[in-house]
Order: structure tokens, then C-alpha cells, then sequence
């Protein structure tokens, strides 16, 4: 399977998601914070500070607030620029805050953390080190150079320089891991949601193709009938009109697009007769259509069916569910993908579970990331295979994550593995040694008692 667009997946292009009104908002609570913290410091504490010029840098920020309020739209999304602007406009306006009461011993110093953790949740990297940066700077700035906090009979509220420089370390290791810690985890949030939004388009195209599918056969199905009267028709008509020729040949064109829609709806109709044989199929043969688009991509594909000792030897009939397909599917294409010669499907039922195993003779799974396949942007294998073998396919894991996904939601349990010992040279491993997948359901959850003596039962007509 294709993978959707690079773009989709591209934190670049994220940052509009960011809304004027979000920071706006923000900026007004840092606002009434900081009045409300001016005002209790000088009537509570009897703290004599600089009014005019804290009044003067709170202003700053409100007037900023205007601004943007009255010339951009409330809609109005910001770029990864213009945010990058408003945060180290915060940083700044913070630091003279902080230049104006006491440096690092006022303990407010530590709300400088929160533009870094806004850039570390909404901006790329490059862009949440150059505000941290700026945000270490001014620290360091007011930590050194500040006015002091006196109170109302002249004394000076004043750390040990020890506290200080404990203070100014906590915040700087406080800037760099909560930038780091919170730029991964929402990378890691913005993966896993691409990759559920990629997953949910791949199941809504299976299950259109599969609707569609239904619809021609059934379609296939009902028009036999009709098609096969005009042909009859217009044989009679051409065995009548032998002394009309021109009359014969209309009969005899009638009857030539007769069989052409003929096989236009049995080609068409392959996948079935009518709805009930596209719901519900033998595990084989739903196995075998999985795989079929990769049959012809230069590598063998073998399989092995037989149930477990002591089962019954019918194959079980299950659902056929566009989850399983495309699962199963993806699975098959990994394989193929890695595989130098055969990939090996093995299929095994007993009456408590159905169990499919797919092996190729590749370089199987990396030993490091065993424990992580199935998680979106994983790279899958050892080695890269180049992009000309596998133009559509960009290494990330997402396709594993799809069918594990998918899989998962039908009642599956999948598990991963390599056939061999990792250190062990390709060229002198088994054949059956490279990667292994084993998907097994409980036999409950997607097989299907059929009474032989009725088969799938009475063709249900299409309603509209």
C-alpha cells in the first residue's frame, strides 16, 4: 500500500494549527497574574518596587493583546514564525518583569518555562531551541543584573548567592527537559494520530471496494437472466429474417453486445454471485485474496493449509471482513517487499482458534526494535532496500502499524519474530529464516457455522 502523502506526516506543517486567540488568551491570565502579584507584593509585603516601569511593561503586553485582537480575525491562525515572535515577545516582556523585582529571588523567575513548553508542543525543534535559548539568556541576564527588592523600612530581600545558583540551574535544566521531554511526547501524540487517520482511509477504501464488489456481482447476477433472453431473442430473430439482411445483421449486432455485456459483468462479477458469498468465504481463500496483489512481484508465494491434529480438515468459513484483507495484505506486501526468493504462508485452524504465520527469507526484523514493530515510523528490516525496488514504499513502519491495527480490531493477536539467530550469516541460514508473523484469532470471533445441507443459504436481494 501507498503511503498517504510525506506532507501528512510533516510537522513543518503543523504550526498553523496554532490559534492568535490561544496565545491571546494565555497572555491575558499571565496579565491578571502579574497585577495580582505586584498588588499583594507591595500592600501585603510592603514591597517597594519600580510601579511605573513594571505598569509600563504590563502595558506593553496589553497593548500587544489589542492589537492583535482588533487587526487579525478571531479565526486566525499563526505561523511558525509570527508564534516564535509572540513567545520570545512573553520571554522578554517576563525578563524586564523580573529585571524589576529582585531577579532570581523572586520566585516567579520559574514561569519562564512556559513559552519553551508552548514552542516545545506547537513548533519544530530547530525553532523550540532558538526559544529556549532565548529564554536561558534572559535568565541568566536577571540572575546577574536586577534592581532588589526592598521593603518599606529599607531592607533588602536578598537569596545566598548558593540559593541563586541552585535557582538558576533548576530553571535552565527545567528549560532544556521539559522542551525536550514535551517535544517528544507530542511528535509521538502527532505520529500515532496521522498514522489512526491513515489507518481509518485504508479501512473506508476497503469497504468501498468491497460495497462496490458486492454491487457487481450482485449486479452480474440479476442481469444473466435478461442478457441470456435478448440473446435467445435474437437468435430466433436471425434464423427469421434470412431474406431481410439488413434487418438480420441489426438482430445479429443485437445479439454480439448481448454477449459482450455478457462478459463485461462476468469479469466484473468474479469475486462472487451474490452478496452472501462476498460476506463470507473459506479462511484459504480469503488468505489467497489477500496476497493476490503481490503474486506477480517476482517472488514465490507458498502455502501450506492444513488444520492441527485431531481438527476438523474442512478449512473454517469466516467473515470477510476489509480489515482482515487489508491486514492480511499488508502483512504479505512486508513480506514480499524483504523476501530474495519465497515468502511461506502458513494456514492452521483447530475448533478454539485460526491461525495464519507469514515467513520470507529476508533479513528479518532488527533485534532492537523487535519489542517496538507495530508502533508508525519504525523502520521495519535491516537494510534499506532502494527506492527504485520499492518506489511506493518509505520504510516507516506505517504499513505494519496499519495491519496490526487493523488486525487487532477484528480480534487478532500478533506477534514478531525472526527465524534465525540474528548473528548467524544470511547466506548459510534455512530458507524459512527470515522474519516471522503470526496472527491468530479465537475461532469465535470470525468463523461462521455453515449448514452444509443449505450452504450460504437464499441470495438476498440489493434494497435501496
Amino acid at each position: 500500500m501507498a503511503n498517504p502523502s510525506p506532507g501528512l506526516f510533516n510537522r513543518a506543517h503543523r504550526v498553523n494549527w496554532v490559534r492568535l486567540r490561544t496565545l491571546i488568551v494565555l497572555r491575558w491570565i499571565a496579565i491578571v497574574g502579574q497585577l495580582a502579584a505586584i498588588t499583594v507584593a507591595q500592600r501585603m509585603f510592603d514591597l517597594k518596587l519600580e510601579l511605573g516601569f513594571a505598569f509600563l511593561a504590563i502595558g506593553a503586553s496589553i497593548t500587544v493583546n489589542l492589537i492583535a485582537i482588533f487587526i487579525y480575525p478571531e479565526n486566525k491562525r499563526l505561523t511558525e514564525t509570527e508564534v516564535a515572535l509572540h513567545l520570545s515577545f512573553d520571554i522578554a516582556q517576563l525578563a524586564v518583569l523580573l529585571y524589576l523585582t529582585g531577579g532570581l529571588n523572586n520566585p516567579f523567575a520559574l514561569l519562564i518555562l512556559i513559552p519553551v513548553t508552548v514552542s516545545a508542543t506547537a513548533l519544530k525543534m530547530r525553532t523550540t531551541v532558538v526559544v529556549g535559548a532565548l529564554a536561558i539568556a534572559m535568565i541568566s541576564f536577571v540572575a546577574v543584573v536586577h534592581i532588589p527588592l526592598r521593603t518599606g523600612l529599607g531592607r533588602v530581600m536578598e537569596l545566598p548567592m548558593d540559593f541563586v545558583a541552585g535557582f538558576w540551574v533548576a530553571i535552565v535544566l527545567g528549560v532544556v527537559f521539559l522542551a525536550a521531554f514535551a517535544q517528544r511526547v507530542t511528535s509521538e501524540v502527532y505520529a500515532m494520530s496521522d498514522a489512526l487517520a491513515a489507518t481509518q482511509m485504508a479501512l473506508a477504501r476497503e469497504q468501498k471496494l468491497t460495497d462496490l464488489g458486492g454491487v457487481v456481482a450482485a449486479a452480474a447476477h440479476e442481469l444473466g437472466t435478461p442478457l441470456a433472453t435478448i440473446k435467445l431473442v435474437s437468435s430466433e430473430l436471425i434464423e427469421e429474417l434470412e431474406d431481410r439482411p439488413d434487418l438480420r445483421d441489426d438482430a445479429g449486432l443485437i445479439r454480439q453486445q448481448a454477449d459482450r455485456c455478457r462478459d463485461i459483468l462476468r469479469s466484473m462479477g468474479r469475486a462472487g454471485k451474490d452478496d452472501l458469498h462476498l460476506k463470507r468465504a473459506l479462511i484459504s481463500a480469503v488468505v489467497r485474496e489477500a496476497a493476490e496483489p503481490h503474486s506477480g512481484r517476482g517472488i514465490n508465494i507458498n502455502y501450506d493449509i492444513a488444520p492441527e491434529d485431531g481438527a476438523d480438515p474442512r478449512p473454517p468459513v469466516i467473515e470477510r471482513r476489509p480489515e482482515i484483507i487489508h491486514g492480511l495484505r499488508n502483512l504479505v506486501q512486508n513480506a514480499v517487499d524483504f523476501a530474495r526468493a519465497d515468502v511461506w504462508i502458513d494456514i492452521r485452524w483447530d475448533a478454539r482458534q485460526i491461525a495464519v504465520r507469514i515467513i520470507d527469507d529476508g533479513p528479518g526484523f532488527p533485534t532492537h526494535v523487535l519489542g517496538r514493530i507495530g508502533d508508525p515510523f519504525v523502520r521495519s528490516r535491516r537494510e534499506r532496500v532502494p527506492d527504485v525496488a520499492r518506489p511506493e514504499y518509505e520504510g516507516m513502519g506505517l504499513g505494519l502499524f496499519i495491519a496490526k491495527t487493523l488486525l487487532e480490531r477484528s480480534g487478532a493477536e500478533l506477534s514478531f519474530a525472526n527465524g534465525r539467530d540474528p548473528f548467524i550469516d544470511p547466506e548459510t541460514a534455512l530458507e524459512r529464516a527470515g522474519a516471522v508473523v503470526d496472527v491468530s484469532w479465537p475461532a469465535a470471533a470470525i468463523s461462521i457455522e455453515i449448514d452444509e445441507a443449505v450452504g450460504l443459504g437464499e441470495n438476498r436481494p440489493i434494497e435501496a
